[in-house]
């Protein structure tokens, strides 16, 4: 391949190996019944859920066992144990009633085929009705390449009464 080739296709693509250190996020949310207050008091990691995941949730995610530590301040950790492995999370940031932020520490999970959890926020915010609106973002990096294919595409609100 020509250099010429290789610029083109570079400005057509992206570069993989910038798109491999640039962190990418998924934004999900989802509508409480209940005051911001109420749902600040039940913020847990998604890892802390009771029960079995779903098949499909089986199928795309690591399958979360537990998790230990503590995260009700900025710089507490939590390592949060799967079955094939483990993430370190570190708060960096909490906004009582409205935000949380962490960063991922350390990772010795596979996820996705490789991506690198980079940290996220849980943010919360108040609507009409008593209603509550809960933004969950997951930062990451991925090798996979072109970028353009693998980015989100979506995002999800739900309402939970």
């Amino acid at each position: 391949m020509t250099p010429e080739m290789k610029a083109a296709m570079t400005e057509e693509l992206g570069d993989a190996t910038a798109a491999a250190t640039q962190p990418s996020s998924v934004v999900t949310g989802m509508n409480f019944d209940a005051s911001p207050a109420q749902v600040w008091k039940g913020l847990l990691f998604y890892e802390e859920i009771g029960g079995r995941p779903p098949t499909h949730l089986r199928l795309l995610l690591p399958v979360p066992i537990r998790t230990e530590g503590k995260v009700s301040e900025v710089g507490g950790e939590a390592m949060c144990l799967y079955e094939d492995g483990h993430l370190l999370k570190r708060v960096t940031r909490i906004e009582q009633g409205r935000s949380y932020e962490f960063e991922v520490a350390e990772q010795s999970l596979s996820v996705g085929g490789g991506m690198r959890l980079s940290g996220g926020r849980y943010t919360l915010r108040e609507l009409a009705d008593g209603l509550t609106e809960v933004s969950v973002e997951t930062r990451y990096v991925s090798t996979k390449w072109p970028r353009w294919f693998w980015r989100p595409r979506f995002e999800s609100t739900n309402t939970v009464a």
